[in-house]
């Protein structure tokens, strides 16, 4: 059964005890320009380029369901070409991550103390689908009515050309996502707040915004969906230390996204 003093803890966490001693003014300055910085060459600007998009699509003719968008577009009409592409914007993504980790790690918050320790089946694995079945099956049925109230532009997971490399890449396209987002958008971003000070549940809000805001490229129905799955995530972090669940459920999600779209376009009437 669940008690109130469980709820009330998961709605009202208590900040972990500090490790450092407090920041003096100088200190605070200097972590708010790398929080800053960071945000601004990652997903900070993602998000802010989202808006603009959506603004766009807001202002054509039609409705917004009316308009298809692509994750996983081909980027040259050239495989060979397009497959170095894909593959350097994995490789962004994963910098992204690695960015994240070297400053954490810096401040000595190595990846053990983040929840990217050894990762087990049971702490881990089993986690990582549960949580990948809470977010992804409701997030269908929340995309299909976004979609119908036309909250949300019709989103294509994938139109790269039907290449050999194609299912590897989406894969790795999955992986890196997941890696960079729950490193950065959760684990580094929600750690530096508490040092700035920030509440459990402030940190978790702006993490979660931040989710949102660059996924407003899809629609106000993928800002919405992305801040409920950024609340879930923040707030399984913050109460359980672990990261691993986060990443293999996202990875997860993508995957069955991205690849379960490129194998049943053009098999299904309904599929865009």
């Amino acid at each position: 059964m669940i008690t109130r003093t469980t709820v009330d803890s998961w709605l009202r966490p208590v900040s972990p005890p500090p490790s450092e001693p407090p920041l003096d003014a100088r200190e605070r300055r200097a972590l708010w320009f790398e929080v800053t910085i960071v945000l601004l060459v990652t997903f900070g600007l993602n998000g802010i380029y989202s808006m603009l998009s959506l603004l766009e699509s807001a202002l054509q003719p039609g409705g917004l369901s009316e308009q298809a968008v692509a994750l996983n577009p081909s980027r040259s009409t050239q495989s060979y070409i397009d497959l170095a592409r894909q593959l350097l914007g994995v490789v962004k993504l994963a910098a992204w991550g690695a960015l994240g980790l070297y400053l954490l790690w810096r401040s000595n918050l190595g990846p053990t103390r983040i929840g990217l320790g050894r990762m087990r089946r049971r702490d881990a694995v089993l986690p990582g689908v549960g949580l990948a079945a809470l977010i992804g099956l409701p997030g269908l049925a929340f995309y299909l009515a976004a979609v119908a109230l036309d909250m949300n532009l019709t989103v294509m997971a994938s139109t790269i050309d039907d290449h050999w490399w194609r299912l590897p890449v989406l894969v790795l396209w999955a992986i890196a996502n997941s890696a960079a987002e729950e490193i950065l958008v959760v684990a580094y971003l929600i750690s530096r707040l508490r040092r700035l000070g920030w509440s459990e549940n402030s940190s978790l809000l702006a993490s979660a915004l931040l989710r949102g805001s660059y996924h407003l490229y899809q629609g106000l129905g993928g800002g919405l969906g992305n801040v409920l799955m950024g609340l879930i995530f923040g707030r399984y972090w913050q109460r359980t230390g672990k990261l691993w669940p986060l990443v293999i459920a996202h990875a997860l999600i993508d995957t069955v996204a991205f690849v379960g779209y490129a194998l049943l376009r053009g098999h299904l009437s309904w599929l865009p």
